[in-house]
């Protein structure tokens, strides 16, 4: 027992690093603040386009859409990271982060919302255009709300997963809270600041999950009440 303690919850080591960790987890905190509501009102405004038939722009968001959910987060990350410089771009670690998690994220957002989008009725919709009001109106006064309601559980969750997706700035040296317990187990050589980043990444997320989960259950009880 007191060599597990020595190794995985060393209070000298917890003295050493906790400062480094604390400045992890506002950086993790900066990045999601920075992500998610971009990557929400471009997702928005993706499922949108789409869901007005918009001609070829939504062509054009559909290759995207498909494109950026398959790809792997940490690529686009890589590729703008790598690959802007060569054109005479050049953006810093948290930049680069920040707008390669947009990008994945917004295309994952849109298509949830997309779908919730979809799935109000064309009787609305023509009732809500018989009453003068344009394409536009429709869509923000009728479509909008009601699809938005209808999506909200999976839309938390990939809030929650965009926030766990941070981490990977750790490959570009950005001080995230990762980062910082990997720099703190360099300098304690023990495994006491990863296991205290598992913790603060714990109490960081866990009221997002109970929240999603209580959705998820007043969703399901609504259906089927």
């Amino acid at each position: 027992m007191e060599d597990f303690v020595a190794a995985f919850l060393n209070v000298e080591s917890m003295q050493v690093v906790m400062p480094m960790l604390w400045r992890g987890l506002a950086m993790t905190a900066g990045l999601t603040a920075a992500i998610v509501p971009a990557a929400l009102v471009l997702g928005l405004v993706i499922a949108v386009c789409r869901d007005l038939k918009v001609p070829v722009l939504g062509g054009l968001l559909r290759v995207y859409v498909d494109a950026l959910r398959a790809l792997p987060p940490l690529v686009v990350i890589i590729y703008l990271y790598s690959g802007l410089p060569l054109l005479g771009v050049r953006i810093d670690a948290f930049a680069t982060v920040v707008v390669a998690l947009v990008a994945n994220g917004a295309a994952f957002f849109g298509e949830i919302i997309r779908a919730g989008l979809e799935s109000v009725s064309k009787g609305q919709r023509e009732a809500a255009r018989a009453t003068g009001l344009g394409a536009l109106q429709t869509e923000a006064y009728v479509v909008i709300p009601q699809g938005l309601r209808r999506v909200v559980p999976p839309l938390a969750s990939n809030v929650v997963e965009l926030t766990k997706a941070t981490a990977l700035g750790s490959v570009l040296a950005l001080p995230e809270l990762l980062r910082s317990a990997r720099m703190g187990q360099s300098i304690v050589y023990d495994a006491t600041p990863l296991v205290i980043a598992a913790g603060l990444y714990l109490v960081f997320l866990w009221p997002a999950v109970r929240i999603l989960s209580r959705l998820e259950h007043r969703m399901h009880g609504s259906r089927t009440g």
